[in-house]
């Protein structure tokens, strides 16, 4: 007697959900994300095949191009998640644990958002090259488009680590190659033809600076960096790395992002035994400025006795800056940052010289934006204080951008870090 109720109850639930349960569905929805975001998990734990890279790259572009829009949303939501999840990991540092789920959602959904407004509209175009061409188009674009300035989402960037040239005709080559598997019998001939073109060429890295370099790494978890009982330790370590330099006849040293976590423009004893050190060694730290009621993210070089002081041109949005309208940041740095301000962008990008080289300021975010790549000089230095986001893969994705930004502007980059890995990137 129950049977027939039954089944007529479920027949309908599996026509409407069934199609959510589709394994075709799923391998799109949970596949596409999963093999995009691959490389940047295998990297960080040490793995890095360009050959296996290449290979879930074009998988990956495969299954979203195959993808509906109502899909397409939960599979940005998952690659959002996938590579920024890290965000939320810093408001354990202001006191808003309780907020990191809500962050976790808010960056899920943005993205999932993004991937669904551009699939919709590819989705009005004429089926099935409009279609499929919108799609193309979106993958071309999405990169270049960056919510509330957070720029970190660059699909590109995963081509320095493949056997595939890292142009954005590279790009499209690839997306037409991925377009093409999707279509069915002999379309699929024309992938190949794509991936013909798509020849890997070897450009031989830029050389390094003539200069002996030392690049710092400190090891001071976030919680512990800017307490005051810890400053005098802090300064001492720092002195002595500076010492150990001089000792092994380095040109140049290099220590991270506030290495110093204080105002050093007005420590005016610190400063003057780095200006004394610096008659041995130039010295590149980081540390704040502050002047006119003004805050700063700064550079401080020391050489040959002199300092000059470069400020962070490009803030880090909800970390720096406040993104939004002036009354409406105010409100959220009173509710939610305890009343603290903004700090004050420097104007252009600063580049300087050291025994003869130059080189250009980056500080942590910065070295992931291709401003910084405009200027003329083929160095940079870059700090960061990667400590925020630990443990995550947050180091490793910013390392993958700066390779990037370094294979196509030709420019050998010296970062130097706090709790991440310090390296040469070219």
């Amino acid at each position: 007697m129950l049977a027939v109720p039954c089944c007529s109850m479920v027949g309908p639930l599996v026509g409407k959900f069934g199609r959510y349960f589709n394994i075709k569905i799923l391998i799109g929805v949970f596949g596409a994300p999963l093999l995009l975001s691959a490389p940047i998990y295998l990297i960080h734990f040490g793995i890095d095949s360009p050959l296996l890279n290449s290979l879930l790259l074009m998988g990956a572009l495969t299954l979203f191009l195959r993808l509906s829009p109502s899909e397409a949303f939960w599979s940005g939501f998952l690659v959002g998640l996938l590579w920024f999840y890290w965000i939320a990991l810093s408001f354990r540092y202001y006191n808003l644990t309780p907020l990191i789920p809500l962050v976790l959602l808010f960056i899920g959904s943005v993205y999932g958002f993004l991937f669904w407004v551009g699939y919709k509209i590819a989705s009005l175009l004429p089926s099935p090259w409009g279609s499929l061409g919108g799609k193309v188009a979106f993958w071309l674009l999405i990169g270049q488009i960056h919510p509330f300035g957070f720029n970190w989402f660059r699909p590109e960037m995963l081509l320095a680590q493949s056997l595939f040239g890292v142009t954005e005709l590279h790009l499209a080559l690839l997306l037409v190659a991925a377009g093409a598997l999707t279509l069915p019998r002999w379309w699929k001939a024309l992938a190949l033809t794509a991936l013909l073109a798509l020849q890997w060429e070897e450009v031989s890295p830029p050389p390094l600076a003539p200069l002996k370099i030392k690049l710092v790494t400190t090891h001071l978890p976030q919680d512990r960096k800017w307490l005051p009982s810890q400053r005098p330790k802090i300064i001492e370590s720092n002195l002595q790395a500076i010492e150990e330099a001089i000792e092994g006849g380095y040109d140049l040293v290099v220590l991270p992002e506030s290495a110093f976590p204080l105002f050093l423009n007005e420590d005016l004893d610190l400063l003057e035994r780095l200006q004394r050190l610096s008659s041995n060694i130039a010295i590149v730290t980081g540390a704040l400025y502050h002047r006119e009621g003004r805050y700063y993210n700064s550079t401080y070089l020391f050489d040959k006795g002199r300092v000059q002081i470069f400020n962070k041109v490009i803030l880090v949005p909800f970390g720096e800056e406040i993104p939004l309208p002036q009354p409406l940041a105010r409100w959220i740095n009173d509710l939610f940052f305890g009343g603290s301000s903004d700090y004050t962008p420097a104007v252009a990008p600063a580049t300087y010289r050291i025994g003869g080289s130059s080189f250009t300021n980056a500080i942590c975010y910065e070295a992931t934006h291709p401003l910084i790549y405009s200027t003329e000089t083929p160095y940079i230095i870059a700090l960061s204080n990667n400590a925020w986001f630990l443990p995550s893969i947050e180091p490793t994705l910013q390392n993958m951008l700066i390779r990037y930004y370094a294979t196509i502007y030709h420019k050998v980059v010296y970062h130097a870090t706090n709790m991440a890995q310090t390296a040469i990137i070219r």
